[in-house]
């Protein structure tokens, strides 16, 4: 299964929320980051709003932050406001398939269990974990300037 572009961003707005948790996040300045489309983060965001993933805060002086701790918003929080389609084969779309099997198919199956583990995986992991997993998340975004590195002679 492939996640789609929507998604693996998502995900790294959030982080960006999450590293930026004392201050509103800005569209500008998180696909400055990342090197995307601010246009593209901006459709991202509705759903993740809807979902009440992200609070916006409109205005001159606006932005968007976490609509809830980030160790309370799971990957699979994510992944399921964000994917249209879980379907790992055309079984999957019974309205779609003209396969006898698709009632009683050992591989439509296989992928339910396969599909079902992988959200089980998702669902352990939190915004939180990824943030934490980079001590130098805040800088490699750019939200502080470089680390002090201790002298030698120190």
């Amino acid at each position: 299964m492939r996640l789609t572009k929507q998604t693996n961003y998502a995900v790294r707005m959030l982080m960006y929320c999450a590293a930026n948790a004392d201050n509103l996040s800005r569209i500008p300045e998180i696909a400055k980051a990342y090197g995307v489309s601010e246009l593209f983060l901006f459709k991202i965001l509705q759903p993740l709003h809807k979902a009440g993933i992200v609070d916006t805060v409109r205005g001159r002086n606006g932005g968007i932050r976490l609509g809830r701790p980030a160790d309370k918003i799971s990957l699979f929080d994510v992944v399921k406001v964000t994917e249209d389609n879980f379907s790992m084969a055309e079984c999957f779309d019974s309205d779609v398939t003209e396969c006898p099997l698709v009632d009683s198919c050992g591989l439509n199956s296989a992928l339910r269990k396969a599909l079902n583990a992988f959200f089980e995986v998702l669902a352990q992991y939190s915004i939180h974990d990824l943030v934490v997993a980079r001590p130098q998340i805040n800088f490699l975004l750019g939200l502080e300037d470089a680390p002090n590195k201790v002298s030698a002679s120190a």
